[in-house]
């Protein structure tokens, strides 16, 4: 019986072939061993429950915000007799029969998630803001209980007869969350406050690829200096880090995991191929021999 030389050629490179994939598997091997590890990065604040009460309860997390240039402010003066601060609100007009009316012109900007008014007061680039009949007023540096009591100062008992009462809101708190999270963005507090995990909830969480131990926190302070920090939130400690607390216009940006090892049950797309393929080569060569064999009887 005469040889058939076609099937002998297959198979010589068959056996080639899987010489070759002898050789990667080991390191195919060890990527999947690796990943099996990865889970152990994924946590947050892990062993947060150790850490002291006494520690806990000295933090700070109802701070009221540093009022920087830039932000915008809602600030209403009211008084039991409302037609003699009339004048120091915006929007705010008498008709001729004495009535009080508001006009505001609003408008809602989709991509950023923010509320925009007329009769928000912009903190200029000199931290000052133009507040009727007083004129520039320093806002900047200062935190809003601060901006009122000095607006509530200026204004009785000079102009008014009776001391009226002055809120100030911060309208625009918002933080930027990008890279390795599932819907960066810009998000806004309407209660003038957001923790680290609350804007991390807002983008959707992190990826499983973003790297928990070097997250980059990028802030601009009220007197327009910036710091960078990195951050490791797996670390329970994070808890008490006085960044856990955000500012407004708070920038954090998720460095993704170039690592396999952090890629926490999910193996990279490389290796799963490699894998796939190891399974589909094994899976030929032994149709081969099998053929062969059955030629040789």
């Amino acid at each position: 019986m005469r040889p058939n030389y076609a099937l002998i050629i297959f198979s010589q490179k068959s056996l080639l072939i899987m010489k070759k994939i002898s050789y990667f598997l080991p390191f195919a091997l060890i990527a999947l061993l690796a990943s099996c590890h990865a889970h152990e990065k994924v946590p947050y604040v892990v062993d947060a429950e150790n850490i002291p009460a006494e520690a806990l309860a000295q933090l700070n997390t109802v701070a009221d915000p540093i009022i920087a240039p830039g932000d915008l402010l809602n600030i209403e003066v009211t008084s039991a007799n409302m037609a003699d601060v009339v004048p120091f609100n915006k929007g705010l007009y008498i008709t001729e029969q004495g009535i009080i009316q508001r006009v505001t012109v609003s408008q809602s900007n989709y991509s950023t998630n923010l509320d925009v008014s007329t009769d928000y007061y912009l903190v200029n680039s000199d931290g000052t803001i133009d507040f009727p009949i007083l004129g520039r007023v320093q806002a900047a540096g200062i935190t809003k209980l601060e901006l009122s009591n000095n607006l509530t100062n200026a204004i009785y008992p000079k102009y008014v007869r009776e001391q009226p009462k002055v809120e100030v809101r911060l309208m625009n708190f918002r933080v930027v969350v990008c890279g390795a999270v599932r819907s960066p963005g810009i998000y806004q507090s309407r209660n003038e406050r957001m923790n680290f995990f609350e804007a991390l909830a807002m983008a959707g969480d992190m990826d499983i690829r973003g790297d928990r131990e070097n997250i980059i926190l990028y802030r601009t302070n009220s007197d327009g200096t910036r710091e960078v920090h990195r951050i490791n939130i797996h670390e329970k400690d994070f808890l008490l880090s006085p960044y856990f607390i955000l500012q407004q216009n708070d920038v954090i940006y998720v460095t993704p995991n170039k690592s396999l090892a952090n890629t926490a049950w999910q193996l990279n797309p490389g290796v799963s191929a490699t894998i796939t393929m190891i399974g589909g080569i094994s899976s030929l060569a032994s149709l081969v021999i099998g053929i062969i064999n059955l030629t040789k009887d």
